[in-house]
């Protein structure tokens, strides 16, 4: 078996979209199962749809997807250029030795001819009307400096045939294919006619890429086949679904990688999500490093169904990673969204994340999460009032009077030793201890949902403020009782 070498072969049309990462994940993941070569190809001959800046956001993905190419524009592994419109010199010489072996053919049909060839849904097929043109006649015509394309000369009886990696035998008719351009008027070849000399030279054995080539295989074999190259395996992969009509596509907005990023998710537990989708690993364990996946990704595992995509399940899977960072990488992963919050600058970060932690599954949930820390002021005290515990405002009042009285005189205003106090003080009172810390944690927060308990509230914001907080709910309860 020849050495593994896949390609992603991206076009800089703008960011990433999730369905491309995908594809160039399996490549990767493949390519290193199998101690291989990862390539990474820039398909720059659209020229009309190239995107200012899309080339180095390609970089940038991969480089934050812990992706790492081991050929490409950078990094000259001997088959460069690595850039398509930097090749476009080798594409003319390759489709006239196509012309030469009878694959291809010249064509002069202007526009006109080719609309007349449209039928009643608009659809038009090409008719082969030049592929009878004789030898001295395309030459003279050549000589003219007549506009023309070269075409494709795809058998019009039989079968093509091959087999994917995914799906099996995969046989179109040849009539049902049509001779498309591979070099247009302007000099440049197509997709389909570039894709195929560019794998060929650069020796790709293995192409992965979505199921819409499926059925458009057969002609790009039919190419390989007339110049006597050696076919690749294919590895088609099913497409990933917005919902059970629609696929996720950037044309109509959909998330793209960097969309991820900004809403806080990290990019490991973005990949990781996307791995698994169209592919089942065959243990147990969904939460899987970079090194997991490259060494257990296989084809056994590849589904032919769609997969939908289900930020929910990517959003747990997030804090499942999150829950294991430690605090000091939490915050300093964290640090832009503190920095957009109401306590930027006034809290200890790694303080911020211990609460933080267990409590929140995308970083973007962070400013929520801590700006009542900072909109302390007057509220609503019916929060107070609650049913189970059996805690009125008349209650809360008075216990949080009698918290007042212990924590005044404290030193050490940690958050296990706060948490004895309140706890004996509700044994000395012969109530529930949440009765104490309940009113307590609203009293310092204002806030009906905080990251942490009333003794961490506490702690986090300091004997100080805390006291200032706890005598001014002493005072908007004592004024409402009057």
């Amino acid at each position: 078996m020849n050495k593994v070498r896949t390609r992603f072969a991206p076009s800089p049309t703008g960011f990433m979209h999730i369905g491309n990462l995908r594809t160039c994940l399996y490549a990767y993941l493949f390519a290193k199962k199998n101690n291989g070569t990862f390539v990474l190809r820039i398909e720059d001959t659209d020229q009309e749809r190239y995107v200012e800046g899309a080339v180095d956001v390609i970089y940038s993905t991969l480089k934050k997807a812990g992706i790492e190419h081991d050929e490409g524009p950078d990094k000259d592994g001997g088959y460069g250029p690595y850039i398509q419109s930097q090749r476009k010199s080798l594409y003319l010489d390759y489709a006239k030795e196509l012309v030469e072996k009878g694959g291809a053919y010249y064509c002069f049909c202007d526009k006109a001819r080719l609309e007349s060839l449209k039928d009643g849904n608009g659809v038009a097929k090409y008719d082969k009307h030049c592929l009878s043109l004789s030898k001295e006649e395309v030459e003279k015509r050549l000589a003219n400096g007549e506009q023309y394309v070269i075409r494709q000369n795809i058998p019009t009886d039989g079968v093509s045939e091959y087999e994917d990696m995914v799906f099996g035998h995969i046989s179109v008719p040849n009539e049902d294919m049509e001779d498309g351009v591979l070099i247009k008027s302007d000099g440049m070849p197509t997709y389909n006619f570039a894709n195929v000399v560019d794998d060929h030279l650069m020796a790709i054995n293995y192409v992965i890429r979505g199921v819409e080539y499926l059925s458009s295989t057969p002609k790009y074999n039919l190419m390989y086949d007339a110049f006597g190259w050696e076919r690749p395996h294919y590895m088609h992969l099913s497409p990933i679904m917005k919902d059970a009509q629609r696929k996720l596509s950037k044309r109509y907005g959909d998330a793209n990688f960097e969309d991820f990023l900004d809403k806080g998710y990290l990019p490991e537990a973005i990949v990781n999500y996307i791995a698994l989708l169209g592919w089942s690993p065959k243990g147990t364990d969904e939460k899987l490093s970079m090194q997991q996946l490259k060494e257990q990704f296989d084809v056994d595992g590849i589904s032919k169904s769609p997969s939908i995509f289900d930020e929910a399940k990517m959003r747990w899977l997030n804090g499942e990673y999150i829950k294991q960072m430690p605090p000091t990488e939490f915050a300093e992963v964290a640090r832009p969204y503190f920095e957009q919050s109401k306590v930027a600058g006034k809290y200890d970060y790694t303080e911020l994340a211990k609460l933080l932690i267990p409590r929140v599954e995308i970083l973007g949930e962070i400013p929520e999460k801590v700006n009542f820390l900072e909109e302390f002021g007057k509220y609503d005290t019916s929060m107070y009032e609650h049913k189970k515990m059996k805690i009125t405002k008349e209650l809360a009042l008075a216990n949080l009077v009698a918290i007042r009285e212990e924590l005044k005189d404290v030193d050490d205003w940690s958050d296990g030793n706060l948490k004895q106090l309140g706890t004996a003080l509700a044994e000395k009172l012969g109530i529930k201890s949440g009765q104490i810390f309940l009113p307590l944690r609203l009293a310092i927060t204002g806030a009906q949902s905080t990251p942490g308990g009333a003794t961490e509230m506490a702690e986090l914001l300091g004997k100080e403020e805390s006291m200032r907080r706890l005598d001014f709910s002493i005072e908007l309860l004592s004024k409402e009782s009057i």
